[in-house]
């Protein structure tokens, strides 16, 4: 059976991977379109629209629908600072497209350098090097920029993927620190079962299995609150609905 199960992944990679070359060829002809005619704000919200689509199709055609829930957290003309769980490659291509309203991600830049999908990728990020000092102070600058032009800010408190049996890995502080300098409240938002899809630990696998995206409701930073209390809160909130829920999906 795990034999069996081994083949089917194996297969499910290569179908994916030519999929997601097959519609990203597809979309880079509206993105050629468009990008060099609009600036930010606009050009991340029209990228995004349109990036929502694509995922739409990649993810329903290797087996992997999405379920998003809680869109109504986001209130209307207000931007947050989004904190997700990181669990495995495929939460980039879930969370920017489907938080409601224009995002950047904190990415990567090695990522950018990749041909034609890394024109794509550096369009919807603040692109960072973190064995770069200077790249990671110049990376906060940015995302405050980013939520001044009013758009949201979707960070990976955990830093690097969670490869362990825990819920959440420990937060860093950058999210909350940058909640509480601008004011802007956090939402909270879970992925579920992108581990099951894309395992870190089996090279060239992917096993299909419905995802589901979960926003909460916003975090506001309390008066006189530290970052490492805001951190702290955070955190609770995030591991109790994982939780709750992922035994059940």
């Amino acid at each position: 059976m795990r034999i069996l199960k081994s083949i089917i992944g194996r297969i499910m990679a290569l179908w994916a991977a030519i999929l997601f070359i097959v519609t990203l060829l597809v979309f880079m002809i509206p993105f050629l379109l468009f990008s060099y005619f609009q600036k930010d704000p606009a050009k991340t919200n029209r990228f995004l629209k349109m990036a929502r689509v694509w995922m739409q199709v990649f993810l329903n055609g290797i087996g992997c629908p999405l379920k998003v829930s809680g869109q109504q957290h986001f209130q209307k003309g207000e931007n947050y600072v989004v904190v997700c769980n990181h669990n495995s490659l495929m939460d980039v291509p879930i969370s920017s497209p489907f938080i409601p309203g224009g995002n950047k991600t904190i990415a990567k830049i090695e990522m950018a350098k990749i041909p034609v999908f890394g024109l794509i990728y550096q369009t919807g990020s603040v692109l960072v090097d973190r064995k770069d000092e200077s790249s990671r102070k110049g990376s906060y600058a940015k995302m405050k920029n980013v939520l001044a032009m009013g758009l949201h800010m979707c960070i990976y408190p955990e830093g690097t993927r969670n490869t362990s049996d825990k819920p959440l890995k420990p937060f860093h502080d950058g999210a909350f620190r940058l909640s509480i300098e601008t004011g802007k409240a956090i939402v909270p938002a879970l992925i579920f079962n992108t581990r099951k899809v894309l395992p870190a630990s089996i090279p060239f696998y992917l096993m299909p299995h419905r995802l589901y995206f979960d926003f909460l409701p916003p975090v506001k930073p309390l008066p006189n609150e530290t970052t490492a209390e805001l951190r702290d809160r955070v955190h609770k909130i995030m591991e109790a609905h994982y939780v709750q829920f992922a035994g059940k999906r």
